[in-house]
């Protein structure tokens, strides 16, 4: 009995500095602690982030594109996958017209945002003018966004023309990306 508990107590026991360094104990990459990290970091909060619209590189013949941005100001690492809500609202807040739809040009990933790290997405507006009148264009104060999965919003101020059709959306959006 004495020689099974020796050997439990050996077999449980730290290693020793030379076992330690031995090349069978590899420490895990880094890329395997951060996707440990993602994994265990929670979404993302509306309150803890901070959205604002950068309009570089924003036209085409008949579309505009603009750059929506968001920043993890909560202090600690949080997550975003997927779409954005995106839809265009008057100075009331009130939504004008059909929210924009998903724009799946790039698969949607998990995005992992430290304090202060970034995320973007493209918002694709459509130049009413380029539209047929059952469009009805009308100006916007700015968008509605909502983050993944996020029932809160925040208003980004810009405004724009869009229709007032909410039968068809003059917007789309793709999923966010890691700036």
């Amino acid at each position: 009995m004495l020689a099974l508990t020796v050997s439990l107590a050996a077999l449980f026991a730290a290693p020793t500095p030379a076992q330690a360094a031995s090349p069978l104990r590899t420490p895990k990459p880094a890329t395997q602690t951060a996707n440990a990290r993602a994994a265990t970091a929670p979404r993302c909060k509306t309150a803890g982030l901070v959205m604002w619209l950068n309009p570089e590189d924003s036209g085409t013949a008949g579309s505009f594109y603009y750059k929506l941005e968001f920043v993890n100001l909560s202090g600690s690492t949080c997550t975003l996958a997927g779409y954005p809500g995106v839809s265009a609202v008057s100075l009331s807040g009130r939504q004008i017209g059909a929210s924009a739809k998903r724009e799946a040009t790039v698969r949607p990933r998990t995005v992992t945002l430290p304090p202060e790290g970034e995320a973007t997405t493209l918002v694709h507006v459509v130049d009413v003018g380029a539209l047929p009148s059952s469009c009805r264009p009308t100006a916007a104060a700015g968008f509605r966004v909502y983050p993944p999965g996020e029932s809160a919003s925040k208003v980004v101020s810009y405004p724009f023309r869009t229709c007032t059709n909410a039968r068809e959306s003059d917007m789309w959006v793709r999923a966010l990306k890691r700036e």
